[in-house]
């Protein structure tokens, strides 16, 4: 049987990186950003798999178009097994620079675009009578704030927060819930970075780290790379001057 995948985020970086891992694989997909119908490199892909990849726009910052869009996934195959939520944007700012509609961007995509996506989402996957997964993505950065990326962080570990609530309802519904915490990758979000970023991947290795996962057994976390993530970890546990004393060598 086909697997069925919904990519939202899918234009750049790991999102299109794991729509092409998936059509290699056989997968039937549909590929969500906001002017997806429109990318280059989707639209390629398309020319390629026309039987395999659709093609669907959606702003998460829209009530409307969230709305929309979730109806429209659902009549393309039928069904879905697999959602990954890889919406997000992200501004480097020191204290100095902080611009308010930043913040408000931030949150609202990164955060409450999978809260728009998920209760609608949620009604069709459990009226499927069958296991389903929804994965979102994350950042390590969830275990411990970047520096300059305060509201990036916040908005991380406000999406990890709400799927560690949500989780135990999900599973009653036969839905498996799941967060990526990933490291630094290279993309044109982390272009925007001034510090160096330890461990730092190309899209392509994070996006077969993901795929890898949907085909394991379930589990509600996924974090890579090892060494940086067990860092993070470390740290967001120890005394606060201690953290404080490695962080600050990050600052430029």
């Amino acid at each position: 049987m086909e697997t069925k995948v919904w990519i939202i985020g899918s234009s750049s970086g790991i999102g299109l990186e794991l729509v092409k891992l998936c059509l290699q694989s056989n997968h039937k997909v549909i590929a969500s950003s906001r002017n997806a119908k429109k990318s280059e490199e989707l639209l390629q892909l398309k020319s390629t798999y026309t039987n395999k990849l659709e093609l669907l726009d959606i702003d998460v910052s829209s009530n409307e178009s969230v709305t929309k869009c979730v109806d429209e996934a659902f009549t393309v195959f039928n069904d879905l097994d697999i959602c990954f939520f890889n919406a997000g944007v992200y501004d480097s700012m020191p204290l100095e620079q902080w611009d308010i509609s930043s913040f408000e961007a931030m949150i609202n995509t990164n955060y409450l675009g999978a809260v728009r996506i998920l209760k609608p989402l949620v009604s069709y996957l459990e009226k499927q009578k069958k296991e389903s997964r929804v994965i979102l993505n994350a950042s390590l950065s969830s275990y411990f704030g970047l520096p300059y990326g305060g509201a990036y962080s916040a908005s991380k570990a406000a999406l990890v927060n709400l799927a560690q609530s949500i989780q135990p309802e999900l599973l009653r519904k036969n839905i498996y819930l799941q967060i990526i915490n990933h490291g630094f990758v290279k993309t044109r979000l982390t272009a925007k970075n001034n510090f160096d970023m330890p461990q730092l991947m190309q899209p392509e290795i994070a996006a077969k780290k993901i795929f890898e996962q949907f085909n394991k057994p379930y589990s509600f976390e996924i974090s890579f790379p090892f060494i940086l993530s067990k860092f993070l970890r470390l740290i967001s546990l120890v005394p606060y001057k201690l953290s404080f004393s490695i962080t600050k060598k990050f600052l430029k």
